[in-house]
């Protein structure tokens, strides 16, 4: 899975699962052996891969963050008859055995009726996601087909203007004069939808600027995004159980591959929209945990 930037990023939270389910499987003997690839290089992720290979697991648990390695790397998994499971996203058309995660085009499909229902026709709408090769992470690309998909589906025409952006987030550049550029490109927007859990710098971005109200909606509740949603930046969010994605694709396959049990291909995870009303229903993140927000 990916790396870890710092405790309350988003990939945190599967990675809990997958030491929890760890420590529930101690008593039989399972070792697992967690392999990190950073986001930003796939070359990350093939190297990393190929470890995992000659290592000659009995199961592999994988997000197919990139979608060209993800594939090549299932293929030989396939070959070599190694059992694996995705989590966060899926790839069609391959042997694997079970896939725990969102719907990622449902997601999208679900933003953009928030949007539809919240915004005026004519609104202007920007899509961003942020990092690079977007034709190649699978799940980001799948929100914004689901999202694209929706308003061309109503028969009335899309109502709205649609646009997306791909930002990379580079350590020596201005992120917040890049969005400024894509911004004024446009001459202004009425909402933001971010394909990740990054909606808290565009966030950010709108606070520095104090810019008008825009409609601010991403992904994931990481302890920032958070933050801005109880304080009304972010208008929603859309938030899976990743900690359950990770527990869940460790006992699928203990399930299958010691127990000789037979597992469901598909498990979805529920996709629940988040507002400021409902956050502190949501026990993991109870104001007493962040302080005040």
């Amino acid at each position: 899975m990916p790396e870890v930037s710092d405790p309350d990023a988003y990939w945190s939270k599967p990675l809990r699962g997958v030491n929890d389910a760890a420590g529930e499987l101690q008593q039989y003997g399972i070792v697992i052996d967690l392999q990190q690839f950073s986001q930003s290089s796939p070359q990350s992720f093939v190297e990393k891969a190929e470890l995992i290979l000659s290592k000659n697991p009995e199961g592999v648990v994988l997000a197919p963050f990139f979608s060209r390695e993800a594939r090549d790397f299932v293929e030989k998994l396939d070959a070599l008859k190694i059992p694996y499971v995705f989590i966060d996203s899926n790839i069609d058309e391959c042997n694997k055995l079970s896939f725990i995660g969102q719907n990622s085009f449902q997601c999208g499909t679900l933003a953009a009726k928030l949007f539809d229902y919240s915004l005026p026709d004519d609104s202007k709408i920007l899509i961003i996601h942020f990092g690079k090769e977007l034709d190649n992470q699978n799940h980001p690309k799948q929100r914004e087909i689901g999202f694209y998909n929706y308003f061309n589906a109503k028969p009335e025409g899309t109502g709205k203007n649609l646009f997306t952006s791909e930002i990379e987030i580079a350590p020596n550049e201005d992120l917040f004069k890049t969005i400024d550029h894509e911004i004024d490109k446009l001459g202004g927007v009425n909402g933001i939808f971010v394909t990740n859990s990054q909606v808290y710098r565009i966030a950010e971005y709108v606070v520095s600027r104090n810019m008008q109200p825009i409609r601010l909606l991403g992904h994931d509740l990481i302890r920032q995004n958070a933050e801005f949603l109880q304080t009304g930046v972010i208008d929603f969010l859309i938030c899976q159980r990743p900690e359950e994605q990770g527990h869940e694709a460790v006992l699928t396959l203990f399930d299958h591959i010691i127990l000789k049990k037979q597992v469901r291909t598909d498990n979805y995870t529920s996709i629940d929209i988040v507002t400021k009303e409902n956050l502190t229903y949501y026990k993991e993140f109870n104001l007493s945990n962040y302080g005040t927000y």
